[in-house]
């Protein structure tokens, strides 16, 4: 049963992109939600019988990689961490799968786009599940691979193209600092199964580490490279970029993708790891402060930004911000509630945009749109839900966990917890201000879209309509009925799948901080929605006044505008000097130095023309060849006396090196000719 939960969508991806096109778009469709939804149920009964039951299953299935101490097989891991990530992945990936096969239903490249999604479900269970690291890095790049194709889907697009390039450029400076961190791992412990690392951690707490020549602390370094990988998947602030400019896939992409399942691959990482992480205070800092910053960041960038997509993205960048320094002040059980309740909102305002998009023919511009309450009812209904579950109001899926969040970081009582629970606060109430900002300029203003769009517009189908409904129901309901379960006082449902030190918990602290901090984000949250809807509907048109004739205005609204100027300082300060880095030193010197000079292409080369040479000795007369061979011996002979005798004065190493510095030379300087002609 487990491997057929892992399975079940790889089965499904290989039929879909084998016989699409003789199944028809509705024949892959069907197949692909029926294997996904299969592994949902197949999750379910798995999430009873390990999380509830308490009884964890761990599989070997076969041999990957054996070579002397260094050993990874395919192993799978279902502690009560793993089952709560599976039912997550399968449930918002079936719901996916079941919405798309009514937003693409005009496509004609569906199946692919369905087997698509299907593959990245397999791959980001294969993350969850895995007992190795080795094998985690497997999933970790299956799904980077699947962002890249499914942002990408639309390939005549240029920023489609553009947007999926830099994904996985993004990633992969991520994904570097990951794989550092695994061969830190193996290096040290010998070993890349996690309950052997795990085990061996508090032995090394005070070992010391030679990394670049300096020594650090083992532990915090590992815990760092890490989080590089974390950073880059989860989008954290430095490696954030990639992931607004992902929503030029479609939709269905945005709310699996980077809304629920693939962004939240780097707080998992987090959590599982949380052995390592509680044994270096340096690292927890970092990822505390990390994380904070990211939430504030993010928030202030969405409020100005004008595309429906991206505004719900830029929460996404600040929820994850929340997730991660709640891991950071040790409450991963915490940190997972909150991933797993935002999930649900997530795609719930995701699909929502998706609906609304589709009906006004792919219109995304919020300026654009307006009075749409009375066309699609529907929609609008379901995005004040999930806006409402977003901003934290009470008894909805959001309260129970963000809420938690801040109490925690204020109960820590020193700079690191009240750094992050203000910075928290603060985004609390700029993310309920672009909430309501989004319903206002969407739904409630006077209409500003084309007669065009208005005239064909429909609300969403039953295809589309029926995910949404269940996604506002989980937002509605999940978090009070899961939240004694996850972070009850007492619960012993996360088992030893977390780890946390006991002079690192605190959550019995937050029980007892005073009442009116524990209303301070349901008040600033309240006072940023009332703000948005009083500001754009009495003053918008005094705020365009003063934006069009004030520069200071004007400049602030670009600054937050462009992100902070995040991809400009990138690009100018570490992409211009990669670019030329790598085309004077790896294109010009390696590629087309070294390997064309001893690739297939120089060899191949070198052989035609002494062979030509050679050729022209060819006389056919016996004495010519036997005064060759005489001369040659001689010269072999010469050359084995003359080594040995010079054998102490000479290194034969640097003599290569000059060699090849004078070919490589040489062939530059031919190049120079050539082109000058």
């Amino acid at each position: 049963m487990y491997l057929l939960l892992v399975f079940f969508p790889l089965i499904g991806f290989i039929l879909s992109i084998s016989f699409g096109r003789f199944l028809s778009p509705k024949g892959s469709a069907f197949i692909s939600c029926l294997f996904v939804g299969n592994s949902f149920l197949l999750s379910c009964i798995s999430f009873f019988e390990v999380g509830f039951c308490r009884s964890p299953v761990y599989i070997k299935l076969a041999p990957w990689i054996d070579s002397e101490l260094f050993d990874a097989s395919w192993g799978f891991m279902f502690d009560s961490l793993t089952v709560s990530m599976c039912v997550l992945v399968t449930f918002i990936s079936s719901l996916v799968h079941l919405y798309s096969t009514g937003y693409m239903s005009h496509d004609p490249h569906q199946p692919r786009f369905m087997s698509y999604l299907s593959l990245f479900t397999f791959f980001m269970l294969m993350l969850v599940t895995s007992d190795n690291f080795i094998q985690l890095f497997f999933g970790w790049e299956g799904v980077g691979l699947c962002s890249y194709l499914l942002i990408n889907f639309w390939f005549t697009r240029l920023q489609a193209n553009k947007s999926a390039i830099k994904a996985m450029i993004v990633n992969r400076v991520g994904d570097f600092g990951l794989a550092l961190g695994i061969f830190s791992i193996f290096l040290i412990f010998k070993s890349v199964d996690y309950s052997v690392v795990f085990s061996l951690v508090p032995y090394f707490a005070s070992y010391k580490f030679l990394f670049l020549n300096f020594e650090f602390d083992l532990i915090t370094v590992i815990s760092l490279l890490l989080f590089v990988g974390a950073v880059g998947k989860s989008a954290q602030l430095g490696l954030h970029t990639w992931l607004p400019d992902a929503m030029e896939g479609p939709t269905p992409v945005s709310a699996l993708i980077h809304a629920a399942t693939m962004v939240t691959a780097g707080v998992f990482l987090i959590i599982r790891c949380s052995p390592i992480y509680e044994y270096s205070t340096s690292a927890l800092f970092y990822v505390t402060i990390i994380g904070a910053i990211t939430s504030f960041f993010a928030a202030s960038v969405g409020v100005f930004q004008n595309d429906l997509k991206k505004v719900i993205a830029y929460s996404t960048c600040s929820q994850l911000g929340y997730m991660v320094f709640a891991c950071g002040l040790s409450n991963y059980s915490v940190g997972m509630f909150h991933v797993l309740n935002h999930a649900y909102f997530k795609a719930l305002l995701f699909l929502s945009a998706g609906s609304v998009i589709h009906a006004l023919s792919d219109e995304q511009d919020m300026r654009r749109m307006g009075g749409l309450m009375q066309m699609l009812p529907f929609t609008y209904v379901m995005i004040v839900v999930g806006s409402l579950a977003l901003m934290g109001f009470p008894f909805l899926t959001g309260f129970y966990s963000k809420d938690v969040i801040l109490e925690i970081a204020y109960s820590k009582y020193n700079f690191l917890g009240t750094f992050a629970h203000w910075l928290g606060i603060i985004s609390a109430s700029i993310t309920a201000f672009y909430s309501f900002k989004l319903i206002y300029m969407t739904f409630l203003a006077n209409p500003n879209g084309y007669k065009s769009s208005m005239q064909s517009i429909h609300d969403a189908p039953l295809s589309m309509g029926f995910p949404l409904f269940l996604l506002s129901i989980c937002s509605i309901f999940v978090g009070f009925l899961s939240k004694d379960l996850f972070i009850g006082l007492g619960t012993p449902f996360w088992n030893n799948s977390i780890f946390v030190l006991p002079e690192h918990l605190n959550i019995i602290d937050a029980e007892f901080i005073p009442v009116y901090i524990k209303w301070i984000p349901f008040f600033v949250s309240i006072f940023g929605s009332f703000f948005a809807i009083f500001l754009y509907y009495f003053f918008l048109n005094f705020l365009f006044y003063f934006y069009t004739n004030s520069s200071l205005l004007m400049n602030v609204y670009v600054f937050f505008n462009k992100k902070w100027f995040f991809d400009r300082l990138q690009n100018e300060i570490f992409v211009s000097f990669l670019l030329k880095f790598g085309y004077n030193t790896t294109y010009k010197v390696i590629d087309k130095g070294l390997i064309e000079l001893f690739g297939p292409s120089g060899l191949s080369n070198f052989v035609l023309t002494i062979s030509k040479q050679v050729s022209s000795l060819e006389s056919g007369k016996t004495n010519q060849y036997a005064f060759f061979m005489f001369v040659f011996l001689i010269i072999l002979i010469s050359i084995t006396l003359t080594l040995t005798n010079v054998n102490y004065y000479i290194d034969f190493q640097l003599s290569f090196i000059f060699i090849l510095y004078v070919l490589i030379n040489n062939i530059d300087i031919n190049k120079n000719k050539y082109i000058t002609k």
